[in-house]
């Protein structure tokens, strides 16, 4: 009776112990799983660089535009000084060749 109660709860701890254990087939899933989500992360950062590197890319497209256009707006304004200018003396010209 002893030794069977023994064996009995031997088997019972033995099977205690091997359901708390993965199996080897488990840890290479587990491990297959890690390695797919490693390079899914490793895809993300690299997507995450390229996409940082046109964002870059288009500030310094957008800060370029706005340079320029502000030259262009700065032309605009002297060409439209000088054309006034130009206007205000032909004007004066006309008045002065009126008085005659």
């Amino acid at each position: 009776m002893k030794i069977r109660t023994m064996v009995i709860a031997m088997a019972a701890v033995l099977a205690m112990t091997l359901t708390g254990c993965a199996t080897s087939r488990q840890m290479e899933k587990v491990e297959a799983d890690q390695k797919l989500l490693d390079a899914k992360v490793e895809q993300a950062l690299q997507n995450a660089q390229v996409a940082k590197t046109a964002a870059d890319e288009a500030k310094q497209k957008a800060a370029d535009a706005t340079s320029r256009a502000e030259q262009a707006e700065k032309a605009a304004q002297e060409r439209e000084q000088l054309a006034n200018e130009k206007m205000q003396r032909a004007d004066a010209a006309f008045q002065k060749s009126m008085r005659k």
